[in-house]
């Protein structure tokens, strides 16, 4: 049996309620490879940088979804009232 199927067979062993756990387990790791992958190599210089990259970690670490460029945007227009920088 190969690892699909295994995990497959022990997934419809679970309660609906721990399917949803490993359900969001599933999207913190896919979150973390998104977010962190391309940055492993990323070494904060300065003090002020190495704290927000603890922050960062720690934001990562507890499930935090990350915004991109877009989702900046979009909360930066939601807190002006809408308005957006052309």
């Amino acid at each position: 049996m190969g690892r699909e199927e295994q995990l497959i067979e022990d997934w419809r062993q679970l309660t609906p309620e721990k399917q949803q756990k490993v359900v969001e387990f599933v999207k913190l790791l896919k979150s973390e490879s998104e977010t962190t992958s391309p940055e492993s190599d990323f070494v904060p210089q300065t003090p002020l940088g190495k704290k927000l990259w603890k922050i960062r970690q720690r934001a990562i670490a507890a499930g935090l979804q990350l915004l991109n460029e877009d989702d900046i945007a979009q909360e930066i227009a939601a807190r002006r009232g809408g308005y957006r920088d052309a």
